[in-house]
């Protein structure tokens, strides 16, 4: 016990600056920058350029097709040249990407292509590149690194709102999309440039071109065409997929949530915003109890309960505290549906094609969380109103988690991945950088 804890203290003094980069890269990516200020943006384009709700909501499943396509691309561009030179350009190119946004013109064509190009440009972005250097350099405290490095979706979930909101009353949604869309170029861009390379167990930077070949062969795990041949990869692929539709629909809506329910702006804003506070909750409770406990089981309470949550949306209107816990519990599955993704692929199917298995995954979670802003949108612009998308998505959560209890215990590959990288390159008889 105490040379677990030992292993544990010395992952993190080795791994921090990988664990900080992947938070703000993450934090400050494609996955919760566009999705949490949607909502923001949402009333002010249908205003400018009179489009519908569900118009301006379109933008996110054309990124869920773009991100279908890059996600295995940008996993096995990872596997083949290391994950540190895809996530810094893509950083870059996500950044720019975003306020390119600042100069629609009330094109919808135009602003498809935007969301398109974001998406494909910004895959990099996404968990699957940051989690695998995280995976890599983390064994005991697999699960808790995890988390830490995906709380960086819902630090900004939270922050991001307000601040989109307080740019847009200053100096409208076009300085907005500037200014959001500078801070990957000016935070995560330079802590990552320093900070996130793919480790070896003594902490030192690979030489990925002088032991990729040692190093996959000595890797444990499936290969990415043995892992779709197993079942296993299609439980969690149709799992996430009606998971992240149920988690994906209500965040981006839940502004226009509120407002029919008839709050004050001060309180939608203020009630929107626990969704980010509560998916740091999320991450370090997850990754604390995915660390101690069979993951589907903790899966089963943290993303099958906020069925209630979505239930209750449905039949309001209700109480400030009672609409105030059903967010939490939803901002909760948001939390917890990142890293227990990653945490089950690399238990399942080890870390030797990690980054294309996850990508093809992600691929599926996106399908779910693309779609489901439009299906939302979309039914309040036929009815005013979110019960019928509400309620479905109370029932698709129960439908996902329960799926995840089938998958058995956990694979067992060998040795970790980090001692099998040492060995490989031991046995090359080259020395780290």
């Amino acid at each position: 016990m105490m040379a677990g804890a030992k292993r544990g203290y010395g992952e993190f003094k080795r791994g921090w600056p990988i664990v900080l980069s992947a938070m703000l890269g993450i934090g400050l990516g494609l996955s919760p920058v566009p999705f949490y200020t949607i909502g923001i943006f949402a009333p002010e384009l249908a205003h400018t350029f009179h489009w519908g709700f569900a118009q301006v909501m379109g933008g996110l499943p054309i990124t869920t097709i773009a991100v279908f396509i890059a996600s295995p691309l940008v996993g096995m561009l990872s596997d083949r040249f290391g994950v540190r030179i895809v996530t810094l350009v893509s950083v870059a190119l996500f950044g720019l990407s975003f306020m390119a946004f600042s100069f629609s013109n009330g094109s919808l064509t135009l602003f498809y292509i935007n969301w398109g190009m974001m998406a494909l440009l910004g895959a990099g972005t996404l968990p699957i590149t940051w989690t695998r250097a995280v995976n890599n350099a983390f064994d005991v405290r697999k699960g808790l690194a995890l988390g830490l490095s995906l709380l960086g979706t819902g630090l900004f979930g939270y922050l991001v709102k307000p601040f989109a909101a307080a740019l847009l009353a200053a100096w409208g949604w076009r300085a907005a999309y500037l200014v959001i869309g500078a801070l990957p170029l000016v935070v995560a861009l330079p802590v990552a440039f320093f900070g996130f390379h793919d480790v070896d167990a003594r902490g030192s930077v690979v030489d990925r071109k002088a032991v990729q070949a040692q190093r996959r062969a000595a890797t444990p795990g499936l290969t990415f065409v043995q892992a779709i041949k197993n079942w296993r990869f299609w439980v969690l692929a149709c799992a996430f997929v009606p998971i992240s539709f149920a988690v994906g629909g209500p965040i981006p809506n839940m502004e226009n949530i509120l407002k029919i329910a008839h709050f004050a702006p001060k309180d939608i804003i203020a009630l929107a915003s626990l969704i980010g506070l509560s998916v740091i909750g999320g991450r370090l409770v997850g990754g604390w109890l995915i660390d101690r406990i069979w993951a589907p089981a903790v899966a089963l309470v943290l993303i099958g309960a906020p069925a209630v949550a979505c239930w209750l949306l449905a039949h309001g209107p209700l109480g400030y505290d009672v609409t105030a816990l059903s967010i939490i519990m939803i901002g909760f599955a948001a939390g917890v549906e990142y890293d227990l993704m990653a945490f089950l692929t690399a238990r399942y199917f080890g870390m030797k094609s990690y980054a294309s298995i996850y990508g093809a995954l992600y691929g599926f979670f996106a399908a779910g969380a693309g779609v489901a802003p439009v299906i939302f949108g979309g039914a309040f612009d036929k009815t005013g109103s979110y019960h019928d998308p509400l309620l479905l998505a109370a029932g698709a959560l129960m439908i996902g988690a329960l799926m995840l209890l089938t998958l058995g215990r956990y694979r067992t590959f060998g040795p970790s991945s980090t001692v099998a990288i040492m060995a490989a390159e031991q046995t090359a008889d080259i020395l780290p950088a």
